[in-house]
């Protein structure tokens, strides 16, 4: 079953702009350690930064918040499989948040996909519950 879902467009630009203006300030309020080292490895350093944001407001959409009622950007995170194909995690508040809406005898799954066509950057995010096994 569906518990949520959540889509954001960023604009790259404006991301860009943002981190040339504040810089590690913006970067460390908003985006782990991994995250900012995966985009700092990137040819379009920009383009990676703009995608997980993206996927942050993506996410607290699909969360039935927003960014508000006391989560915070880090609570959510963008890693990738090796195969890159992207992961969604959540810690704190959104945890908390996730496990709230999970039906009992049932596993979160967050899905997330990220694209991107400069200037935009887009996301996807569906919450949904998986029945567990034998349950």
């Amino acid at each position: 079953m569906i518990l949520g879902i959540g889509t954001d467009l960023a604009n790259i630009d404006r991301i860009a702009g943002t981190l040339e203006r504040f810089g590690d300030r913006f970067r460390n309020r908003v985006f782990t350690e991994t995250e900012q080292r995966k985009a700092e490895r990137r040819a379009d350093v920009a383009g990676t930064y703009a995608k997980r944001w993206a996927a942050k407001e993506a996410c607290s959409k699909a969360l039935g918040t927003g960014l508000r009622m006391g989560i915070a950007w880090k609570d959510m995170a963008v890693t990738n499989l090796d195969t890159g194909q992207p992961r969604m995690h959540v810690t704190g508040w959104a945890a908390d948040r996730l496990a709230s809406m999970t039906p009992a005898g049932h596993e979160a799954i967050i899905h997330v996909t990220l694209t991107d066509d400069h200037p935009w950057a887009q996301a996807f995010v569906v919450i949904e519950a998986r029945p567990l096994a034998g349950g």
